[in-house]
């Protein structure tokens, strides 16, 4: 007879039942337990006896990893990259249905995954079953898991099915009742040159984009200098950060000016300079700074206080993206409108330097 306790979604499941479970994890057991998704099958991520016994129960290839299940958004995050991109899907979505295979190229702080990375992937979920979290916080090792069914067969929704056609019985069933959703975790893999939706569950693609990427703008007053060039500029870090089209990250960026009239051609001089970067203007076109358009946007970034002024007068209390100048030292971007080649330069140059400054404010 497999032994069976309850764990209720709550954040105090009891006492007896978190020091049983956290004993037969510590000493290499398989433990069955319920996520707001499926039942799961758990056992130490540094346990290399357990490991394999988890993959031999549920009948899982060596090339198909576990997924660590972190007791929280903190943990999870703790050495990956893009840190404020990572973020906001963290903050959005965990706990909750959403695995990312992300690059763990160090070891995280006080816990041996290396046993469950793929290369230089983990894959990691924070649950929000909150019985389970309760057991992952109180738990001085890592727990992995994975779908409590044999692979290929329905997902297990009550703790009866999670027992059945295991090849061998777990060492315990931790029994949080029906599961109602009944859907897989959506799998995004996440990291330089990647977006990848491995798996849709109950979050697409869409979702997800909306979410990581940001909708940026950049403002002057004609658009046709520096909000140009600015635009431009920015597409090209965030690719060269991403290493892929900024797009499939969600981002998206764009330029507008507080006195444009829509259509006009750039600045000669703002195409040479973008140029000699490597970047093209040619298809840009002006656009105003219509309040549709602003409220339309994440993030804006102004070339000075004055266009700053221009556009929060207009923004209705509250509301919006926000706006802020495109300097984080205040500082503001200078006009060459009618200038020298070396003018326009210059403020390219300037504008450079402010946007590796913001870039941690958006990976």
């Amino acid at each position: 007879m497999i032994q069976t306790l309850d764990l209720p979604d709550s954040t105090s499941p009891g006492a007896k039942t978190l020091q049983t479970a956290l004993k037969i994890l510590e000493e290499g057991g398989i433990v069955v337990f319920p996520t707001e998704t499926v039942y799961g099958l758990a056992a130490r991520a540094d346990h290399t006896d357990a490991l394999e016994r988890l993959r031999a129960i549920k009948g899982r290839g060596a090339d198909h990893p576990f997924t660590w299940h972190a007791p929280s958004a903190a943990d999870a995050r703790e050495g990956s990259p893009w840190p404020s991109l990572m973020g906001r899907l963290t903050q959005r979505y965990w706990p909750g249905p959403l695995t990312l295979v992300r690059p763990c190229p160090n070891p995280t702080a006080g816990r041996d995954l290396s046993q469950i990375l793929q290369g230089e992937w983990l894959g990691v979920r924070v649950p929000a079953h909150r019985g389970t979290l309760a057991l992952l916080k109180s738990a001085p090792f890592p727990i992995v898991a994975t779908s409590a069914n044999p692979s290929g067969s329905p997902a297990a929704l009550n703790a009866e099915d999670a027992q059945a056609g295991l090849t061998s019985p777990p060492d315990l069933v931790l029994d949080g009742g029906p599961i109602g959703k009944g859907q897989d975790s959506s799998v995004l893999r996440v990291g330089p040159g990647q977006f990848e939706l491995m798996r849709e569950g109950l979050l697409s693609l869409t979702n997800l984009q909306q979410t990581a990427g940001l909708k940026i703008a950049m403002v002057c007053t004609g658009n046709t200098c520096r909000s140009p060039m600015a635009e431009g500029l920015t597409q090209s870090l965030l690719r060269e950060t991403l290493r892929t089209s900024p797009e499939s990250f969600g981002f998206k960026v764009m330029s507008m000016g507080v006195s444009a009239m829509d259509g006009m051609e750039p600045s000669e001089h703002s195409c040479v300079a973008l140029a000699e970067q490597g970047l093209s203007l040619i298809d840009h076109r002006s656009q105003a700074a219509t309040i549709e358009r602003v409220m339309a946007m994440d993030r804006i970034y102004c070339m000075t206080r004055s266009h700053m002024q221009v556009l929060l007068s207009e923004i209705p209390a509250g509301q919006g993206p926000t706006v802020e100048l495109l300097s984080p030292e205040g500082q503001d971007v200078p006009d060459p409108f009618g200038g020298s080649l070396k003018q326009y330069r210059q403020t390219r140059d300037a504008i450079s330097v402010f946007l590796k400054q913001r870039l941690q404010d958006w990976v």
